[in-house]
């Protein structure tokens, strides 16, 4: 018998419950792992409360981790009993070990280590997704990054300054602001006391960014959207404030021909080639140092619904782990 995190309704932090499950063993093209640490994300909030419908209930909620393959269906290739291998998106991640499709994996180098596994698959493959497609960032851009002190966003200071581009960054206080400072952001807006579009048409001498990376959604859609130059593209990428309200895109056009785009890192995942190029990066980056994922809360799983109640607070920086 394993233990995992479910819920059987929708709700708030209380509705997770720490239980007994049956894992079963792997049908052809899957593995069982047994996991080490999981990552923790505001998408686990949007599953949990309803936002994000679940398939069926009792679910079990998360979206990353790490863990060692103890069990091999048949149909697999690429991968040995004992491989430390990570993943993102799939859910099911809350709980010691599970079953999931093998080409959802990607194995994981020995200088990496099972935390920073844990808490870079989701966060960096967004930040990958948000720089090299949505907007492929160029030398010499500037971009304005939301939550610049948050998981995703420390890692997208820390990557775009990496290639030579002007971060703005948007944070809720000073101890906020120091912590995106260190980690890439050139400048800070203070989104609470500040109005975010003038801001960024101070800093950039009037011409606005090339890209706003929005995950705050409702509140900000239209302040990122007067933050940009003519021909930029606002990636609106998730709904911390709620979703964004439906809008006419003949807005777009006085405003400078703009693009508006609403990505998921699950399409960007949807294959292996895609999976594995995007991870292949990230790893690269974090491997050799360049990029360096901040782990500055830690939960045990079981403890999870303290760790949610953390981020819908906006108390936490940088990545959450849970460990198991």
């Amino acid at each position: 018998m394993s233990k995992a995190i479910r819920i059987h309704q929708t709700g708030g932090p209380e509705v997770l419950s720490w239980e007994n499950v049956e894992v079963g063993t792997p049908a052809a093209g899957q593995v069982r792992l047994r996991q080490t640490a999981c990552g923790l994300n505001y998408i686990d909030v949007y599953g949990r409360s309803g936002l994000y419908p679940v398939a069926e209930f009792p679910a079990t909620l998360g979206m990353e981790a790490v863990g060692y393959i103890e069990e091999i269906g048949e149909a697999v290739e690429g991968f040995e009993i004992g491989d430390r291998v990570a993943y993102a998106m799939q859910i099911g991640a809350y709980a010691e070990e599970r079953l999931i499709n093998a080409t959802q994996l990607v194995k994981i180098p020995d200088g990496i280590s099972d935390e920073t596994a844990a808490a870079m698959m989701l966060k960096g493959l967004t930040a990958h997704y948000l720089l090299f497609r949505t907007y492929a960032v160029k030398a010499g851009d500037s971009i304005l990054v939301y939550a610049a002190a948050g998981g995703v966003g420390l890692i997208l200071c820390q990557w775009a300054k990496l290639m030579g581009v002007t971060v703005i960054g948007c944070v809720g206080s000073e101890q906020k602001a120091e912590l995106a400072r260190l980690n890439g952001c050139d400048h800070c807006i203070f989104y609470r006391n500040e109005d975010i579009a003038a801001r960024v048409r101070e800093i950039t001498n009037g011409i606005g960014v090339a890209a706003a990376y929005d995950s705050i959604g409702k509140a900000t859609f239209e302040a990122s959207l007067d933050s940009l130059r003519p021909f930029g593209v606002l990636a609106t990428y998730g709904n911390a404030s709620g979703p964004v309200d439906p809008f006419s895109p003949s807005i777009l056009a006085p405003k400078g021909s703009l693009y508006v785009t609403r990505p998921t890192l699950a399409t960007h995942v949807s294959t292996r080639e895609l999976l594995t190029e995007g991870a292949n990066r990230l790893i690269q980056v974090v491997d050799n140092g360049q990029v360096k994922i901040q782990i500055n809360q830690r939960y045990k799983l079981a403890d999870c619904a303290e760790a949610h109640r953390a981020l819908e607070a906006r108390e936490t920086t940088g990545s959450t782990v849970l460990t198991i």
